[in-house]
C-alpha cells in the first residue's frame, strides 16, 4: 500500500494510506432465464481480414462492399467467434508486422480538437511521497462545478494508519462536506503542480472529496487531466448594404 504526506487547512501534516477505490457490491450476473452469466473475450477479425488487408485486394470502397455483401471476406470462419484466454497485447505497424521498439508521442489538443503540439512523451518521475507533503492549496471548487468543467478518468482513496491520522483525515473530511466542494490538490512547494504517482504515470489534477457518516468518513482524490472548454465560436460577419 502507497504513502504520502498530506497537509490540512492548519498547516499540519501527517503521512497516510492511499489504495485503489473498492466496490463494495459485488454484482451477479444472470441471463433472460436466470441462470449465471459472465464477460468472456472472443476473437472478432483478424489481421488478413480488416479493412486495410482487404482493401489490398479490391480496388475500391464499393467493390468491397459489393463483396462483403455477396461473399463476406470480413470473416475468417476458422478464427471469429473462438475465446480469448491467456492473450497479451502487442503493437504492429501498418504492414502488419509485430513492433519491437516503440516511442510514445503526447499530443496536445486544441478546444476545438486541432492538433496543437505533438512530442514524444518523457518519462515523468513520481512527485508523491511520505517525504513530500501535499500543501493545503486553500483552493476550493463547488462540487456541481466540478463535475461540469472536468472528466475524472481515475480515483483513489486515502485512509489512515493509526487513531492520530483517523482524527486528522476525518476533520479534513468533515470540513470539505461542510462547504460542499473540492479541494484541489497539487504537488510542489506552492501546490500547483500536477500529481505524479508512479513513474512513467500521467500527471493529474487533483481534487479532494470528503464525507462522513457519524464516526465514518471517506477521502477520495479525484484525478483528472481533461478540463472541458466551449470552443471559440466565430460570429459571422452580416454585410449591409446602403440604400
Amino acid at each position: 500500500m502507497a504513502e504520502l504526506s498530506l497537509s490540512n487547512s492548519a498547516g499540519r501534516d501527517a503521512v497516510i494510506h492511499i489504495s485503489s477505490v473498492q466496490e463494495p457490491l459485488r454484482v451477479r450476473w444472470l441471463d433472460a432465464t436466470q441462470r449465471p452469466a459472465t464477460s468472456m473475450r472472443l476473437v472478432k477479425s483478424t489481421l488478413q481480414h480488416d479493412t486495410p488487408a482487404l482493401l489490398k485486394q479490391f480496388a475500391t470502397l464499393t467493390d468491397l462492399g459489393a463483396q462483403l455483401i455477396a461473399n463476406d471476406p470480413e470473416i475468417d470462419f476458422d478464427s471469429v467467434g473462438s475465446y480469448l484466454q491467456n492473450s497479451s497485447r502487442v503493437l504492429v505497424n501498418q504492414q502488419g508486422q509485430l513492433v519491437h521498439k516503440s516511442q510514445t508521442f503526447e499530443i496536445i489538443r486544441a478546444p476545438d480538437g486541432s492538433v496543437r503540439d505533438r512530442r514524444p512523451k518523457a518519462v515523468t518521475l513520481p512527485n508523491v511521497s511520505a517525504d513530500s507533503p501535499l500543501r493545503w492549496s486553500g483552493k476550493l471548487i463547488k462540487k456541481a462545478d466540478a463535475i461540469r468543467k472536468f472528466v475524472f478518468s481515475s480515483k483513489v482513496q486515502l485512509t489512515h494508519i493509526n487513531g492520530l491520522t483517523y482524527d486528522f483525515l476525518f476533520g479534513i473530511a468533515r470540513e470539505l462536506e461542510q462547504q460542499d466542494s473540492l479541494l484541489i490538490l497539487g504537488a510542489g512547494p506552492k501546490a500547483n503542480q500536477p500529481l505524479i504517482l508512479r513513474r512513467g504515470s500521467t500527471p493529474y489534477r487533483g481534487f479532494l472529496e470528503g464525507r462522513t457518516s457519524g464516526e465514518q468518513y471517506a477521502l477520495v482524490l479525484h484525478l483528472s487531466n481533461l478540463e472541458l472548454k466551449t470552443p471559440d465560436v466565430e460570429t459571422p460577419s452580416v454585410a449591409t448594404t446602403e440604400t
